[in-house]
Order: C-alpha cells, then structure tokens, then sequence
C-alpha cells in the first residue's frame, strides 16, 4: 500500500507586474559619456506601493522615466503585465501607457484650455472611451466637484494636483508613476495629496511608484529603494540622511 504524502506543496511564485533587469542609461556631455543608471534591477508587484528615493542627481528621475517607458535604457529590459517594453515601437509604448499606465507629475501638466472635469476625462477621451459616470466619480472622491468647470489657473496648487491625481486614475491603470508629485506644493497642501494618492491607490489596488525626497513615505511603503550614483545603494531600509542629503 503506498503511503499518502501529506507535504503541502509550495506556493506558486507570483510573477512581477513590473519586471525590470540590468536598466542601464548613460547621457553624452560634449565629448564625455556620463553613465546615469549603472544595471538596476528592480520588480513591483500588483497593488505595491514603492518609494524611489535618493539626492539629486542621483538618476531616480531617469530611473522612473526607464520604468515608464519613456525612454528606451542603453541596455537591459523593462517587462509590464507581460510584456517587453524596450521592444516596442514609439507608437506601440504610447498605447501601453494609454491602456496600463497613469502620470503624476511635479508640474502638473494639466492641458490650460480645458476643465477640471475635461482634464480628468482626457485619457478616456484619447482612448475613445468616454466614461462620465467614472469621471463624476474621482471629482467626488478628490472632492472637486464644485470646481469641475474650473480651468487650471483657477485652481489652487493643491486642486490642480487633485486633478491630475483624478486624471492618473480614470481609465484604472495597472500601475502609477509619480514624480516628486508634491514637489509644488506648501507643507499642508503636500500632506494632503499624498494621504488622498495612497487612500485612492489602496481603493483601487493600483501599483503605485513614487520618486520623492520626503523620508515619511517610506513608513507607508511595501518597497523602498534608494538610489545613489546611479545604483541601488539599498533596498526595503529606512535610508540615511546622508543619502538624501
């Protein structure tokens, strides 16, 4: 008689939302190569939150940009929900970041001529899939309702990031990539958007990357990578103040 086992089998490993391996990058200055991401490797799973920190000039920034697929890396892979991003074409990668990607930007980069309601609905507009049930929905839930024929210049600083918050979320991304998203804004008004960003990405399970200075987001972070002289310097750590110095 064979004897039952009664092992419990591993789990299966759970493949990456984003996949990226040996990014390199480097910027031609007059006659002198200057290497700015030196073969990082980094994954984020589906819903995570990861905090990208570093000093300035660090390459955190180019490092968020090579994730995002807005620029091709020297070498190595980007791979989002499956699929290779440093094989696509210009037009293939601005489809990608239509269906999976949303944006969040120190400068805002509202369109001036358009509402808050009109900016927000711009990615579903783009798609050719309106939806204003959904853009009611985040005016609500960034409270701007009452300022939904507003124009961008007459927002407050603190309302045009709402809004451009509302706008990375409307057409549900798998994943968001915000640069220093609070890099505009006073004290009070930064705490504001970061609470409303991380309340909106637990709701809808987004993965959510952050390139910041501030050292508080890391105590809400599933991940923190800090960034210096173009390497990871360290990984799921409370970086020192030497580093974002």
């Amino acid at each position: 008689m064979t004897a039952t086992s009664h092992l419990t089998p591993e789990p299966t490993p759970v493949k990456p939302l984003l996949h990226a391996s040996n990014l390199s990058k480097s910027v031609l200055l007059g006659e002198q190569r200057i290497d700015i991401i030196k073969g990082i490797d980094i994954n984020i799973k589906a819903g995570e939150f990861t905090v990208i920190m570093g000093k300035s000039g660090s390459g955190k920034s180019t490092l968020l940009g090579l994730l995002a697929g807005l620029d091709y890396p020297d070498s190595g892979e980007v791979w989002l929900n499956g699929q290779n991003l440093t094989q696509l074409s210009e037009d293939d990668l601005a489809q990608k970041r239509q269906q999976d990607m949303g944006f969040v930007f120190q400068s805002f980069h509202l369109l001036p001529t358009l509402t808050a309601a009109e900016n927000i609905a711009f990615p579903l507009d783009i798609a050719r899939r309106p939806d204003a049930a959904r853009v009611e929905e985040l005016l609500t839930a960034v409270g701007l309702t009452h300022r939904r024929n507003s124009l961008p210049h007459q927002l407050s600083g603190g309302e045009q990031q709402r809004t451009a918050l509302a706008r990375a979320l409307v057409a549900r991304p798998k994943i968001i990539f915000a640069d220093e998203p609070t890099g505009n804004l006073d004290e009070q008004n930064a705490q504001q958007v970061m609470t409303l960003l991380l309340e909106l990405q637990q709701q809808s399970g987004t993965a959510l990357v952050v390139v910041t200075h501030d050292p508080a987001l890391t105590e809400h972070a599933d991940q923190v990578v800090v960034i210096q002289d173009g390497l990871v310097e360290e990984r799921n750590a409370k970086p020192s103040p030497a580093v974002l110095a």
